[in-house]
């Protein structure tokens, strides 16, 4: 099944693991949605700074810091998706408990390896 995944913090930037996750999920054919700071292209896909209407997230794929988080609490509970993958370095508690009060799945992993052990 293709998830349709929202990746947080998006780059342009090659040595970004946001930027191998999208194209790595765009490799493997799950449509992608890119938000970051600046906008830009990885692979063909927009990356906006600007969620706009986007809808049917299964799942965020998280690369951005605890302390940056909570500008973006509000498109998560928006957005509904089914799970957020939290990568190395972005465990968060406050984001743990928020989707855990909006039944959202949190999964601690890393994106890349969860795509090439087909476990996404």
């Amino acid at each position: 099944m293709k998830k349709k995944t929202l990746v947080i913090g998006a780059s342009e930037n090659p040595e970004r693991y946001a930027h191998k996750a999208i194209k790595k999920l765009n490799e493997n054919n799950h449509p992608v949605v890119a938000l970051g700071l600046r906008e830009g292209h990885v692979d063909g896909i927009k990356i906006n700074t600007e969620v706009g209407n986007i809808q049917d997230i299964h799942t965020i794929t998280m690369y951005v810091g605890p302390k940056n988080q909570p500008s973006y609490f509000d498109i998560i509970t928006k957005l509904k998706p089914e799970r957020i993958i939290l990568n190395p370095g972005t465990e968060n508690e406050a984001l743990e408990k928020l989707a855990e009060d909006h039944q959202i799945e949190v999964v601690h992993g890393c994106t890349l390896v969860m795509l090439s052990t087909n476990q996404y």
